[in-house]
Formats: structure tokens, C-alpha cells, sequence
């Protein structure tokens, strides 16, 4: 039998988004535009199930914008429009996961054909902004 260990699921999560937007800063400076929003998505879908493991198991999805605004209400009040902030770049990343994957079979195009520099940098700044909302949620939230 498993048991849940929040304090560990939280540090791992966290790393998870820390880690995953290092890496995307280095694909950008390499103009590995595919990798950068790979790396992009996963730092705003691990940053958000940081928030989620607060409270609960974190699903596998890779849009938990739904179970991060089903929680909302149990975080403090002054964090409501960031957390929203938060699961509404979670939601807007997802279908990248697939798309850095397969690309688009529909179109003919592989990940690396689909995306540019300027489609990476803003997937990059969304990164960026949603692993600032957690590191402030968890600084508050946990005393850290």
C-alpha cells in the first residue's frame, strides 16, 4: 500500500516545473523552438499540479486546469485571480504536449516544422509567469 505524502509530491512537483523551465530557457537560447515549448508546457502543467498536491493527488492529466479551480476556494482569497491565472495557462498549454510529440498528422507536419521563435518565446513568458504564481502560492501557503 501506497500512502500519500503531500510534503513529498509538493517538493517533487515543484523541481518538476523548476527543472522543466530551466530547460525551455536553454532550448529558446539554442532556437530549439519544439523543445522550448516541450519543455514550456510541462513547467506550467507541473507548476499547477504543485498547487493541486496542497490539497490532493495530482491526476495524470496534462491539463489540470479543472482540478486546480475545483480547489480554488482552499487557498487564501488574495490568491484567487493568480490560481485562476494559473489553470488558464495550464488549459492553454496541454495540447502542446501532444503537438511537441506528433506534430500535426493532419497537416503533414512534424513538432519541428509547427512551431517558430515567436511562438516559443510566448510559450516561454506563460512559463515564466505560472512558475512565479507557484513559487508565491507555496511561499505563502507553506511559510517556505
Amino acid at each position: 500500500m501506497i500512502i500519500y505524502n503531500p510534503k513529498r509530491e509538493i517538493e517533487y512537483r515543484y523541481k518538476l516545473a523548476v527543472q522543466y523551465l530551466n530547460d525551455a530557457e536553454n532550448a529558446y537560447s539554442r532556437r530549439d523552438w519544439r523543445s522550448c515549448v516541450a519543455s514550456a508546457q510541462m513547467a506550467v502543467e507541473n507548476a499547477a499540479k504543485t498547487l493541486i498536491a496542497i490539497h490532493r493527488v495530482p491526476s495524470w492529466s496534462h491539463d489540470p486546469s479543472r482540478e486546480l479551480i475545483e480547489l480554488i476556494d482552499k487557498f487564501p482569497k488574495e490568491f484567487e485571480e493568480k490560481i485562476q491565472e494559473l489553470a488558464n495557462y495550464a488549459h492553454i498549454l496541454a495540447p502542446e504536449h501532444a503537438r511537441t510529440s506528433y506534430g500535426d498528422p493532419t497537416l503533414g507536419l512534424t513538432p519541428w516544422e509547427l512551431y517558430d521563435e515567436e511562438y516559443a518565446r510566448k510559450c516561454l513568458e506563460i512559463a515564466r509567469k505560472a512558475i512565479e504564481i507557484m513559487k508565491r502560492v507555496i511561499e505563502v501557503v507553506l511559510k517556505k
